[in-house]
């Protein structure tokens, strides 16, 4: 396992003091979680930036082809 050693202003470390008391877990727990979960919002934001990307591909190809179907309405079927 490595170390890592953090430099804080007293705010950041009396909010994870606060913290770990409330959570009743350790200050490296809690930063390890903390940035798993900060990596994981990370990608899931990555993921829905390509989702809607995607999205807009899809949507101009739908109306593309909305429109060549469009002269069908009235063809009395």
């Amino acid at each position: 396992m490595h170390t890592i050693t953090l430099k804080s202003d007293d705010t950041f470390y009396n909010t994870l003091e606060d913290m770990v008391k409330i959570l009743q877990t350790t200050k490296s727990d809690l930063i390890r979680k903390a940035v798993i979960y900060y990596k994981n919002a990370l990608e899931k934001e990555k993921l829905k930036e390509q989702i809607k990307n995607a999205s807009f591909k899809v949507r101009e190809e739908s109306l593309k082809i909305s429109q060549e179907f469009e002269h069908t309405l009235n063809d009395g079927l």
